[in-house]
């Protein structure tokens, strides 16, 4: 009978222990911007997540994998059940976004309190832009045929 009740009371301690401390949970892990045109859009999105722990959570930083995405963080700790941010910016240059956004916490059910979000989306020029463009582009050929000519 001591037996089994050592083992319940293990098992017990095991299982609060385990459960206690702050713990992320985000709404979503990657954000996709779908195809927007550049300068119309200002390429904010905000990653929102939750402590479900019972202990406060305290992001300590977030990473971005290039100079071209901006990252905020929260700078007091979220309490057990309270909701936070990540704000992430993006330069919005033409061309497919593919970006990492790495977050670092005190979160105990993730490896190591690191996190792993994702941007994605594609950002196309407005129709001025590819005008304006087009417009340089004639031009430059224009002036490398007349070089061209000239040499002749």
């Amino acid at each position: 009978m001591k037996k089994l009740g050592l083992l319940l009371a293990v098992f017990a301690f095991g299982a609060i222990s385990y459960a206690q401390g702050p713990k992320i949970e985000f709404k979503t892990e990657t954000i996709d911007y779908g195809t927007v045109e550049k300068g119309k859009d200002n390429g904010v999105r905000v990653f929102e997540f939750k402590n479900v722990g019972d202990a406060p959570l305290v992001i300590t930083d977030v990473k971005t994998s290039c100079g071209c995405t901006v990252p905020s963080k929260p700078k007091e700790p979220i309490m057990p059940g309270k909701t936070g941010e990540i704000e992430v910016k993006y330069n919005m240059n033409p061309g497919p976004i593919n970006k990492t956004v790495t977050v670092e916490s005190n979160a105990v059910n993730k490896t190591d309190g690191k996190i792993s979000l994702r941007i994605k989306g594609t950002v196309i020029k407005t129709e001025e832009d590819a005008k304006a463009e087009s417009v340089k582009t004639t031009t430059v050929q224009e002036k490398r045929k007349s070089i061209v000519e000239t040499k002749k």
